[in-house]
């Protein structure tokens, strides 16, 4: 089925070069292009959750709100951050702070890094779905400019749920799908192990993405100065939009979603 697939192996490449343990994660992409950063914490619901790092801090000298989903950097730290698998709370706390960014008139930066949402029956008991759908429906008409990054992984509804922005832009050897290869290749053939065989025709990498419209910007990896430079000519121009562009110009973004391929 797919066995013509070109580029496959590259493809695949590139999703373990997304996952590598050496790869700069949503606390560096902050450290290095936000000043005064403050993190704020909890859902008001249920609790925090540390896979997602959120506050308010200054891009240039642009105030901002900054939603990173934080995978960690050794064991420690990654059991601390669950491996950047967000729980419901984490989501809901995005939305709070995207709400609250609305409110002051702050741009709103997601980094978005996550193999997909927790999936335990924990998470599930305290509304996964839920909380994901929320945030998607809630960003569809939030009034003030958006952009996410997508800095490593975007796995399935646990990326999207920061993605649905003015902008998507996507670091060069990053990917972003609706499923992993493994979990995909397992659907399919029962086999994860035959992952490399359907990258390819997952279109997830940033070259074919871009191709197909689904995402606005390549950008070049472990560039800090130049990503930072590009966010703020972009969030300049979306805030010199009226409110009703802003909204409009993001609705027929995803309208014409994949357009690039007719």
């Amino acid at each position: 089925m797919f066995k013509n697939t070109v580029n496959t192996t590259d493809d695949y490449a590139i999703v373990l070069e997304a996952r590598s343990d050496k790869r700069l994660t949503a606390s560096d992409y902050i450290d290095s292009m936000i000043t005064d950063f403050t993190e704020f914490s909890g859902d008001r619901l249920f609790g925090d959750d540390k896979a997602v790092v959120a506050g308010i801090g200054f891009l240039g000298k642009m105030p901002i709100t900054v939603i990173g989903i934080e995978k960690g950097k050794n064991t420690e730290s990654r059991i601390l951050h669950n491996f950047g698998s967000a729980h419901p709370e984490g989501y809901r706390k995005a939305l709070r702070l995207m709400k609250q960014a609305e409110k002051f008139g702050r741009p709103v930066l997601c980094l978005v890094d996550t193999a997909g949402a927790f999936c335990g029956i924990d998470a599930e008991e305290r509304g996964q779905g839920r909380a994901i759908a929320e945030n998607l429906y809630e960003m569809a008409d939030l009034k003030t400019p958006m952009i996410s990054v997508v800095i490593g992984e975007g796995g399935s509804g646990g990326a999207l749920a920061l993605c649905h922005t003015d902008r998507i832009w996507m670091i060069e050897d990053a990917y972003f799908s609706v499923v992993s290869p493994e979990s995909c290749a397992n659907i399919l053939w029962k086999d994860p192990g035959r992952a490399g065989e359907v990258a390819g025709a997952l279109n997830l990498t940033a070259d074919k993405l871009y191709k197909l419209g689904l995402i606005d910007k390549i950008c070049r990896k472990n560039k800090m100065k130049e990503l930072s430079e590009e966010l703020k000519k972009e969030f300049e121009y979306l805030g010199t939009l009226k409110t009703e562009e802003l909204l409009e110009e993001r609705y027929l973004k995803f309208r014409r979603a994949g357009y690039r391929s007719y």
